[in-house]
């Protein structure tokens, strides 16, 4: 039964029609602090909705603040990994919340941040794989968060690297991996092939412009993910419901880059 629990649930995230899914993570609060766009949760969650999102991610303390009870709805993805940008080591990511707690909260799915090539890389290994045995156990959707960082990293976006981390990911048993674009559609299909799971690709810091984040997209798109994880690009621009309907354009196939752009301009 907890397979059927699992898919009843990848419905609320993924598109039922295009199997694709656009998703605004906005876990930035506990490693960086109040950012831009994120002063407040309750309006920005609306207006990720209005744009057409499959999904957020947040921090358990945040649903309290945003999700939902008005507007249109949108899958909750609640992150059970957290560090801050004052730690020692802002990439060793340690257990902040459980599987048990993110259904309290009516969770659709959880996610994992792991840094492979951290300096605690065995506890967050088997933070991800503990997590994954329980939320096989209560049929919730797993997304992992698998980058390439740490000491030995010398380029995050190296394409080996990146379909390492994202296979980490899939070895020990998530049911989508989130991971950083490799910067051509020829070396992130690799990625994929290499991928045993759906992947979507992250957005990173802030782009110098809208249409080089929706170019990313269709190229990710294009190499075979099913999506994208983009937080700063969509909540810290100037009209993030229209962005966001922007990137739905492109992951959905409802579009060219030009016709996503026009959707800037309404």
């Amino acid at each position: 039964m907890s397979e059927v629990g699992k898919r009843i649930r990848l419905e609320r995230i993924i598109d039922r029609k295009t199997r694709r899914t656009v998703i605004v993570p906005m876990d930035h609060g506990l490693s960086m602090g109040p950012i831009a766009g994120l002063e407040d949760m309750a309006s920005i969650i609306n207006k990720i909705s209005d744009g057409g999102a499959n999904a957020v991610v947040l921090h358990k303390g945040i649903v309290r603040a945003g999700h939902r009870g008005y507007g249109k709805d949108i899958g909750l993805i609640i992150h059970l990994s957290g560090s801050t940008s004052l730690g020692p080591d802002p990439h060793s990511k340690v257990p902040v919340a459980t599987v048990e707690e993110a259904i309290s909260l009516g969770a659709d799915a959880v996610s994992v941040h792991v840094n492979v090539g951290a300096a605690n890389e065995p506890e967050q290994l088997q933070a991800l794989g503990d997590t994954a045995e329980i939320c096989a156990a209560w049929g919730l959707p797993l997304f992992a968060m698998m980058y390439p960082r740490g000491p030995k990293i010398k380029n995050r976006h190296d394409p080996e690297l990146v379909a390492h981390a994202a296979r980490v990911g899939a070895e020990l048993g998530a049911d989508i991996i989130k991971t950083v674009y490799t910067g051509n559609i020829n070396t992130f299909q690799k990625v994929v092939r290499g991928c045993p799971v759906p992947v979507v690709i992250a957005g990173g810091p802030k782009m110098a412009t809208p249409r080089d984040v929706l170019k990313m997209a269709d190229e990710a798109i294009k190499a075979g993910a099913i999506g994208v994880s983009i937080g700063r690009n969509v909540f810290q621009h100037r009209n993030p419901t229209a962005m966001t309907r922007a990137l739905t354009r492109i992951v959905h196939g409802r579009g060219s880059i030009d016709r996503a752009m026009r959707e800037l301009k309404r």
